[in-house]
């Protein structure tokens, strides 16, 4: 272990200064700049050791195989350089990389990547192009449009694969689909997988309707509720033991736990997960809203408060509105340049489950409700039972209550993947 040894006691515990989006109008006419990541609220990360930053953990277990990567921006290690004493960050490719160049016992060959790309940049849904890292030449995978899943010929050259995403609890965000994808690869092609554990910013939280199976998507492939409560290696884990994987598949999962995490914690992300969840609030309000990409209503992409508004040019003007435009994330926004009528929620603080009551003001204010929803609602929903509630009239309450037992049967079979305290 001595190559290994030059890495040992490298990974310091930090809070990372963000930077705060600035933002203050409220109206956001023109107004189409990216925010960056805004962290107002100190919390816990300084006490916290994710996955990755674990490295004493996983570099044995890599040292002499050939290693493919799955990750993106958000796979970063908080670590001091060899002969420097400032605390930075780095990405998981680029750390593993140094430990490769310094030592000659690990060899990556490839780098997946998700939607949104290894930089994280890309529209939702946009499609990504396979390439090369600029920095380390390593070809890159993308993981996403018609080739979600990583193909034999991808796997040739690796012997063990390691993945390296930040999740944010919600089941129509991809990136638990793209594990379901790697893992069910690896399965069949007998390569072992690491999971390098990140907390959930939203897992204290487990509600919504379960997905129903005819609903199956890249939106949502298992039939669990809109916000699960797990991390991305406890989610691994219920993946394996509850046979979702095609045949019935196992794969060889080992996951790198964070340490001194609780679930109850506040966990702000260091980075932003994806171009259009900018900050923490958005990440927070995320699961409610998201619901509107269902609909005919923005829920500001092509502004600098994305998941943090929402509006429509058909809504009432009660005093809020802003005008999209393509940004980063978002080159053709929906109601682009048209000026939208809504609300502003940057300010909403604790929000303890899935908050429907947004979405059903904003059906009861629509005057043409045959067209406000989509069929991409069912998708997100996972089922059609939520929007027949909606259009019958139901409240917020009494469509709660048609969640719970499946919320009681979900929490159950959950527990036994658990990792860290609830």
């Amino acid at each position: 272990m001595r190559s290994f040894s030059l890495f040992k006691n490298t990974l310091l515990f930090s809070l990372i200064l963000m930077t705060s989006c600035g933002i203050s109008s409220k109206s956001l006419k023109n107004s189409a700049n990216s925010a960056d990541y805004e962290d107002p609220v100190t919390d816990v990360r300084a006490a916290i050791k994710t996955g990755a930053d674990n490295y004493e953990q996983y570099l044995p277990l890599l040292k002499g195989k050939r290693t493919g990567i799955v990750t993106n921006q958000t796979g970063i290690i908080k670590y001091i350089a060899k002969d420097e004493d400032t605390i930075r960050t780095i990405n998981i490719v680029d750390f593993l990389y140094t430990v490769q160049t310094e030592n000659g016992e690990i060899n990556i060959t490839k780098i997946f990547a998700p939607e949104h790309g290894f930089r994280g940049t890309a529209d939702a849904g946009e499609l990504i192009k396979d390439g090369r890292d600029t920095k380390t030449g390593l070809p890159i995978i993308s993981l996403y449009d018609n080739n979600k899943k990583p193909k034999p010929e991808h796997l040739q050259d690796i012997d063990i694969m390691v993945f390296d995403l930040q999740d944010v609890g919600v089941r129509f965000y991809t990136y638990i689909s793209s594990l379901h994808y790697v893992m069910e690869a690896c399965a069949e092609n007998n390569i072992p997988l690491i999971v390098l554990d990140r907390p959930n910013p939203n897992g204290r939280i487990i509600d919504g309707p379960i997905l129903e199976p005819e609903f199956q998507s890249f939106v949502g492939m298992h039939p669990i509720p809109v916000l699960h409560g797990m991390t991305i290696g406890e989610y691994a884990r219920m993946i394996n033991g509850q046979n979702w994987l095609v045949n019935g598949e196992q794969c060889n999962l080992t996951v790198i736990p964070c340490s001194n995490y609780k679930r109850t914690m506040q966990y702000n992300l260091p980075v932003k997960p994806s171009p259009n969840l900018p900050n923490s609030q958005a990440i927070k309000l995320y699961p409610s809203l998201c619901f509107f990409e269902g609909t005919d209503v923005s829920v500001g992409r092509g502004t600098n408060m994305q998941f943090q508004i929402y509006g429509a040019p058909f809504l009432p003007d009660d005093g809020f509105s802003f005008t999209p435009a393509p940004n980063e994330g978002a080159k053709s926004p929906k109601h682009n340049g048209v000026t939208c009528y809504g609300e502003d929620l940057t300010d909403v603080r604790r929000v303890k489950k899935l908050e429907l009551k947004w979405l059903l003001k904003a059906y009861n204010d629509t005057n043409d409700k045959a067209n406000f929803f989509t069929p991409f609602f069912t998708k997100l929903a996972g089922t059609k039972l939520l929007q027949q509630q909606i259009e019958s009239g139901m409240s917020e309450s009494e469509i709660r209550r048609t969640w719970e037992d499946g919320l009681d049967a979900f929490k159950e079979m959950r527990r036994q993947y658990l990792i860290y305290p609830e």
